[in-house]
């Protein structure tokens, strides 16, 4: 068994009572999200026959066709379109983007700069990549204030007759600040659409399902995407992606994945079937975990002084814990040390490394079941100032408590606490 110093263990257990009623009403949380799943099944009668696989073109494969129907139910949205074949949550984001763009549109982010991986799929124009931009495609994007809120004025001076999709990010990727809750997404909807009604506004969803108990789509956005190896997949889709909204974009994107013509009336789902539905059944709950291990982070690593984002008490809309150190070596022996407490190679020591899609080197704790998967006890930062660590997902509650204890143990045996 792992022995932990004292004073780190006389921290826990003061976090612990401290959090107890936000521990409630994320369960509150998860009742409404976990009936409302299970309701969607019950209305389009799922059955075993719905997970068999299907090979080549497969047409007609109705636990694919059933698959959708549900996804679009629970996210409150006309259509939707969930595939193995998204390679990640950036892919779908593309798929999305380039699926409702054409040359001589513009792509207006109003949240400021979105997250890394997406820089590239914007590109430059002329850049030779196959970029937005290189297909003629304009962006824009206005910085929010200094409060964290997005900058009207800068919004309604920004948007003009190219201006064809609005882009929120909903988690706060690698910025100090706070998610937008769903609430604020439907206030973003409804001054966009008073400024210019037939734009297009696209969400980012990344991190945010089941956080909440409405999703974007709910209140107003025409489509909204996500990563199955991130909250929707509970732990248990091994690849894939979803796109919701309306009809229309949902036909356009599907579009993009495959062929005009074709869209999501092929694709073989690859033995993949029953592991999608299974996770989505399990979401709300693998999701409710990981947001009480969020909780516990933040009022933990507050006790030992350092700053959170979100604190313990503040309203949650995604997974992801912010903490703030001081330098890169606290942010390095954090990161480790909740690599250390992974089942899965949890005796790898990660190191910061030039990641394909990021500008700064980043270290990353990912010791998890499913590469990549987010959902699981996860850790990332870029190497930069300020040195902010950014800690999502805990399939389990206890897991994540053993990852802050073991990440604290690790920076207490470097002298870093």
């Amino acid at each position: 068994m792992a022995v932990f110093a004292e004073e780190i263990v006389h921290w826990l257990e003061a976090a612990e009572r401290q959090v107890e009623s936000r521990s409630r009403d994320v369960d509150r949380i998860v009742d409404q999200n976990q009936w409302k799943v299970i309701e969607a099944f019950q209305r389009h009668q799922v059955s075993d026959y719905h997970f068999a696989g299907s090979t080549g073109y497969a047409y007609n494969d109705r636990g694919r066709e059933v698959l959708d129907l549900v996804y679009a139910d629970v996210f409150g949205a006309e259509a939707a379109l969930v595939r193995p074949h998204f390679a990640s949550g950036t892919h779908t984001i593309a798929t999305a983007l380039f699926g409702v763009l054409r040359p001589g549109d513009e792509l207006l982010y109003i949240t400021g700069r979105p997250y890394d991986t997406l820089h590239k799929v914007i590109g430059a124009p002329g850049d030779g990549s196959g970029s937005l931009q290189d297909f003629g495609i304009t962006y824009n994007e206005t910085a929010l204030l200094p409060t964290g809120e997005v900058d009207w004025n800068a919004v309604q001076a920004n948007i003009n007759e190219r201006t064809k999709v609005i882009g929120i990010q909903r988690s706060r990727g690698y910025d100090w600040r706070d998610s937008f809750t769903v609430a604020q997404i439907g206030e973003m909807v409804e001054r966009v659409k008073a400024i210019k009604s037939d734009l297009i506004v696209f969400v980012d969803n990344c991190y945010g399902e089941f956080t909440e108990e409405q999703e974007p789509t709910q209140v107003g956005a025409d489509l909204i995407a996500g990563s199955l190896i991130k909250n929707p997949g509970g732990g248990l889709a091994e690849t894939g992606g979803y796109i919701c909204g309306r009809s229309q974009l949902v036909q356009l994107a599907a579009y993009r994945l495959t062929a005009p013509g074709i869209g999501g009336e092929v694709g073989a789902m690859l033995g993949t079937t029953r592991g999608i539905y299974q996770g989505l059944f399990l979401a709300p709950t693998i999701v409710g975990q990981a947001v009480k291990g969020s909780i516990l982070a933040a009022a933990l690593f507050e006790r030992a002084g350092f700053e959170s984002r979100p604190g313990w008490n503040d309203p949650r809309t995604d997974l992801i814990q912010a903490i703030a150190f001081t330098k890169s070596e606290q942010l390095i022996a954090f990161v480790q040390g909740i690599q250390r407490a992974a089942a899965v190679d949890g005796h790898v020591v990660p190191e910061p490394w030039d990641m394909p899609g990021y500008e700064h080197p980043v270290i990353m704790a990912a010791g998890t079941f499913i590469q990549g998967g987010s959902l699981e006890l996860s850790a990332d930062a870029p190497i930069r100032a300020p040195y902010i660590a950014y800690m999502q997902g805990g399939l389990t509650y206890s897991h994540v408590k053993f990852g802050l204890l073991t990440a604290l143990q690790t920076m207490k045996d470097r002298n870093l606490l």
